[in-house]
């Protein structure tokens, strides 16, 4: 995993991590408070942000005696990037499949009153 697209949507595979950035994005927390709703030691945290911070999505700034934990938005910008021009792709796929259903029905006959009175006898 050497691209950093990789190391985000890898950090990101952990249900407990896309927790953390969710709570991040309304606010910086302390590494404390982000361990408080969860079961686990603050090592087990600690780990969490390392990977965070390694894939680019966290910093941590030292404020006094407290180090806050701060999500770093403009990585997401990377992952939007990638994903729209994929959902750009998909969505030009279907066009083309709507177009290719639209001419096969313009080329299939319509039912006429007389063969549906045919078809119920």
């Amino acid at each position: 995993m050497d691209d950093e697209l990789s190391r985000v949507f890898a950090a990101l595979a952990d249900p407990t991590r896309r927790d953390m950035v969710a709570r991040l994005a309304v606010r910086d927390a302390t590494v404390n408070e982000l361990a408080e709703p969860y079961a686990v030691s603050l090592q087990a945290i600690s780990k969490h942000l390392r990977v965070l911070e390694d894939a680019g999505l966290v910093s941590r700034t030292r404020q006094a005696q407290q180090r806050p934990v701060h999500l770093e938005a403009e990585v997401f910008d990377l992952m939007t990037k990638w994903i729209e021009r994929y959902r750009r792709e998909a969505e030009e796929r279907y066009r083309r499949l709507d177009a290719v259903l639209a001419a096969m029905d313009a080329n299939t006959p319509t039912e006429t009153a007389t063969d549906q009175e045919r078809g119920a006898s």
